[in-house]
């Protein structure tokens, strides 16, 4: 089966001297939830930029559905991925949360009496029913976020991207943004999801990790495998998951940790057992 986005070879540099990408190549399969990680300088926000198609000149290709993203593509494959950026106020356009879900939905031509099913629909998917007539900028961080993953959710996208959409909110922020990115996953296996962060605890929930450090990819495969490589990702300047230390821990003294344990909820259950 073909991967629904296939990066190879990608080169990019901004003075056309320094690359600040240098031959990253990976796939991310069609239902897939795949963490693409990262310290400061390491490349993922230049990764994000051309995944977004905000930037050209960039040597290797990217295929986006099996078709190679240019200027000409650009939109054709825009109109199946829905992106949520690091500040969901960049994003509101609505004085109301009902409002903001409705905008993408009319730039879609959704007929007017279907609209308020799908708000609604959505608005319940991301726990924010009961805000509908709230203006956004009254909202928590982690509810700004949920607002703008609905948002993105309405308008049906094959893939989302989540360019540092956790970055800028509180641990309860973001769990929150956690808990409902799993929700998506279980209520739409085929959704795709390309989370761009920095959160390495975030990372541990995927099914998927794709590691840059100084415009290299250094590691990449599931979080067991990624995280088992702790020098590197010392060196890189991540560290691993608490689940992840706490998973090699009890393997050092003989008990061994399903990989399906991803959170520490899951780990407290399966201890308790």
């Amino acid at each position: 089966m073909n991967p629904i986005l296939s990066v190879s070879n990608l080169t990019f540099s901004y003075d056309g001297d320094s690359p600040a990408l240098k031959g990253i190549s990976f796939d991310v399969e069609e239902g897939s939830y795949v963490a693409i990680i990262g310290h400061n300088g390491s490349g993922k926000s230049t990764l994000a930029k051309l995944l977004l198609g905000l930037m050209n000149g960039f040597k290797g290709t990217i295929r986006v559905f099996g078709t190679e993203l240019s200027r000409k593509t650009l939109y054709q494959i825009r109109s199946r991925v829905g992106i949520v950026f690091q500040n969901p106020d960049n994003q509101f356009v609505g004085s109301t949360v009902a409002d903001d879900i409705a905008f993408g939905l009319e730039n879609r031509k959704v007929p007017h009496d279907q609209m308020q099913g799908i708000i609604e629909k959505f608005a319940d998917d991301a726990g924010m029913r009961a805000f509908l007539d709230h203006a956004p900028e009254n909202l928590s961080g982690g509810q700004k976020q949920r607002v703008a993953i609905a948002g993105v959710l309405a308008m049906h996208p094959d893939i989302v991207i989540l360019d540092e959409a956790t970055a800028m909110l509180d641990p309860k922020g973001k769990r929150e943004i956690r808990d409902l990115i799993a929700k998506m996953k279980q209520e739409n296996p085929k959704l795709t999801i390309l989370s761009i962060t920095h959160d390495i605890e975030e990372a541990a929930n995927s099914d998927k990790v794709v590691v840059l450090d100084s415009g290299n990819l250094i590691l990449q495969g599931t979080p067991d495998e990624v995280f088992s490589h702790v020098d590197a990702l010392n060196a890189a300047r991540l560290g691993i998951p608490f689940v992840i230390a706490l998973k090699h821990e009890l393997a050092s003294r003989g008990i061994e940790v399903p990989s399906s344990i991803k959170t520490l909820e899951q780990m407290e259950d399966y201890l308790c057992q």
